[in-house]
């Protein structure tokens, strides 16, 4: 099952995050906090958050909506679908693309959009069996706290 985060539960939430950086070798990434995620989700509204719960929280997805200028439409893009490692491989991560497709579907998306660490395989090759495209011709690009605050300036 997937369900929304409740107020109470960002701890939970924020544990699930630092153990997913963990798993992506960017521990020293993490600068989030219960503080930061109650503002993004429940005051900006920007963000949704969802557990994959059973019987307990097995992971949790992160997502958010964009729009394409080509396609007219708001579109899905998802931050992080992480599933705890004891329970990889039982369905979680095909239930969440499901929820996000009937999510797109609700909205009138065209597109759901999301990256790969080029390391992570498995993953990888998940996308890939459930039909999803590789776009080669595009390069990401960032902008850092730092250089954010010195072009601001």
């Amino acid at each position: 099952m997937i369900r929304e985060v409740k107020e109470n539960e960002l701890e939970t939430l924020l544990a699930l995050i630092k153990e997913m950086a963990k798993y992506e070798k960017l521990t020293n990434e993490v600068t989030a906090t219960t503080k930061t995620l109650y503002q993004s989700i429940f005051i900006e509204k920007g963000l949704k958050a969802c557990f994959i719960e059973e019987e307990k929280i097995v992971g949790y997805l992160l997502y958010f909506y964009n729009y394409s200028s080509f396609t007219g439409t708001a579109n899905i893009y998802i931050e992080d679908i992480f599933v705890k490692e004891a329970y990889r491989k039982k369905g979680y991560g095909q239930a969440c693309f499901k929820y996000l497709a009937q999510e797109a579907l609700k909205i009138n998306a065209k597109r759901i959009d999301w990256v790969c660490l080029d390391w992570n395989e498995k993953s990888l090759a998940f996308y890939q069996k459930m039909g999803a495209k590789k776009l080669d011709c595009w390069v990401l690009h960032r902008l850092d706290e730092e250089a954010i605050k010195k072009l601001a300036s």
